[in-house]
C-alpha cells in the first residue's frame, strides 16, 4: 500500500484500527509508521544509505510507547546524520558496541592495563607507588565499577576523604593518575570521553613543600648519629653508600655488582632505573671503592650490592633508608632523598661548576645534544668533585 500524504497526530494515531492488509503513513522527514494487521504500530525511518543510495528501513519504536514526538525528533536525528553522510543504522551499531566495552570494561581491569603500559616509562619503585594508591584509595570503592560509569562526582566523594584527613599531595597525585588512566581508555577505544578530566579544579592545592634535608654544617651530627645507632650492617652500607654517590633512593638500593666497573671506578647505572630513563654514570671514589669492598664481604653470593636479609637475590627496600632516618630521630627533619640536597649545597658554597653537580644529580639537560657530549666531557672533571665531596664526609666524621 502507497504512503498516505497527510501528517499524523497522536489523536489520528489512538484511532486507528487494523485491517486486513498492512497499512503505510508518512509523517514526512522520513518518519512513517505502518499498522499491522495484529493491531501493532510501529515507527520506522526511510533513507537512502549515504554511499551505496539503497534504500533501508530503520525501526525507531512501537506506538504509544514510543510517542509521535518522540519518534519526529529521532528521525530528525537520522536525517542529520545522513546530510553528513553517517549511515544511521552503522551510527547505532558502534554506539551500541561502545556502551557494551564501556560495561564490560571494569575500572580495576583499565588501570591494570595502562599501569602494563606506563611500568616501561617509570622506575619499578614509581610504578609500585601509583598501584599502591590506587589500591588503597580508589579501587575498594570504584575497582569493579564499569569505567563508562565513573564520574566526576564520583570520584570526587572518594577524594573528599583523603582531602578531609589533610593529604593534599594524595589527592593531587590521585587526580592524575586517574586521568591518565581515563584518557588511555578514550585511546584505546573503551570510552568516548574522559569525564574527570578537570576534577582537580574541586580539591584545595597543596603547598609547595621542599623534600626534608639538613645543611651541610650538620653533616657531622648526621654522621656521629649514623656510626652510633643500631643498623644493620647492609643498612649502614647503603646509607654511606647513597650519601657519597649524591644517587636517589632507589637507584641506590637496587644497585647490582654487574653494575660496578671497579677497574675504571665507575658506576653505570641503566636507562630503566633511571627517573628520566638515560643511563647515569658515576666516578666513584676511593671510599666509595673501600665501602663496596666491605660490602661484598657481607654476602658474597648476592647479584645485589646492598641485598636483602629476608631474600638474598633481591635488593634491600627503596624505603630502607627512610625507616632508619626515622628510628635516629630524624623524622620530619630529613628524608634520605635530602642527602642530594646536602651534597649540592656543599658543592656549590664551595665553587664547583653548576653544570657539574647538575650532571651529578641526573638532572636532565634540556638540549639533549648538549647533554651527552657533557657526560663524555665532564667524566673526569666529575671524578674530581667526586673525590671532594667523599673527603668532605671523610672529614665530617672524623668531627666527633
Amino acid at each position: 500500500m502507497p504512503l498516505a500524504t497527510s501528517r499524523l497526530s497522536h489523536t489520528k494515531l489512538l484511532k486507528l484500527r487494523p485491517t486486513e492488509k498492512e497499512q503505510l503513513l508518512s509523517d514526512g522527514n522520513g518518519l512513517s509508521l505502518r499498522v499491522r494487521p495484529n493491531g501493532s504500530k510501529i515507527f520506522y525511518f526511510l533513507y537512502s544509505h549515504p554511499l551505496t543510495k539503497k534504500r533501508i528501513k530503520l525501526q525507531i519504536g512501537k506506538f504509544p510507547h514510543c510517542s509521535l514526538k518522540h519518534a519526529r525528533k529521532v528521525a530528525f536525528d537520522y536525517k542529520e546524520l545522513v546530510e553528513q553522510g553517517i549511515d544511521p543504522k552503522q551510527h547505532i551499531e558502534a554506539q551500541n558496541e561502545l556502551a557494551l566495552l564501556e560495561e564490560s570494561n571494569l575500572l580495576i581491569e583499565v588501570s591494570n592495563e595502562w599501569l602494563e603500559v606506563k611500568k616501561h616509562s617509570v622506575t619499578a619503585d614509581y610504578a609500585e607507588d601509583i598501584l599502591r594508591s590506587l589500591e588503597l584509595h580508589i579501587f575498594p570503592y570504584l575497582g569493579q565499577m564499569p569505567i563508562g560509569k565513573v564520574t566526576a562526582p564520583r570520584v570526587i566523594k572518594i577524594l573528599r576523604v583523603v582531602e578531609a584527613k589533610g593529604n593534599l599531595e594524595t589527592v593531587k597525585r590521585l587526580c592524575q593518575r586517574l586521568n591518565e588512566v581515563m584518557n588511555f581508555a578514550v585511546n584505546t577505544g573503551k570510552i568516548h570521553s574522559n569525564p574527570i578530566q578537570k576534577i582537580h579544579v574541586a580539591f584545595k592545592k597543596p603547598k609547595p613543600e621542599n623534600m626534608k634535608s639538613l645543611p651541610p654544617s650538620e653533616l657531622p651530627e648526621l654522621m656521629r648519629t649514623i656510626s652510633r645507632a643500631s643498623l644493620n650492617r647492609v643498612t649502614r652500607c647503603l646509607i654511606e653508600f647513597q650519601l657519597h654517590t649524591m644517587t636517589r633512593p632507589s637507584e641506590a638500593a637496587s644497585a647490582l655488582w654487574d653494575e660496578i666497573d671497579f677497574e675504571n671506578k665507575l658506576w653505570i647505572i641503566p636507562a630503566h632505573k633511571m627517573k628520566r630513563r638515560r643511563e647515569h654514570i658515576i666516578p666513584l671514589s676511593d671510599c666509595c671503592i673501600e665501602l663496596l669492598v666491605f660490602t661484598k664481604s657481607l654476602r658474597r653470593n648476592s647479584p645485589c650490592v646492598f641485598p636483602s636479609p629476608l631474600n638474598n637475590f633481591k635488593p634491600l627496600n627503596s624505603q630502607t633508608v627512610n625507616a632508619a632516618l626515622k628510628r635516629m630521630g630524624y623524622q620530619g627533619k630529613l628524608v634520605s632523598h635530602g642527602f642530594r640536597s646536602i651534597a649540592s649545597t656543599a658543592l656549590n658554597d664551595e665553587g664547583f661548576d653548576f653544570d657539574l653537580i647538575e650532571s651529578a644529580l641526573a638532572h636532565v639537560d634540556p638540549n639533549q645534544t648538549r647533554s651527552a657530549y657533557n657526560r663524555a666531557q665532564y667524566i673526569e672533571r666529575r671524578r674530581d668533585m667526586m673525590n671532594w665531596w667523599s673527603a668532605y664526609i671523610t672529614k665530617a666524621s672524623k668531627r666527633f
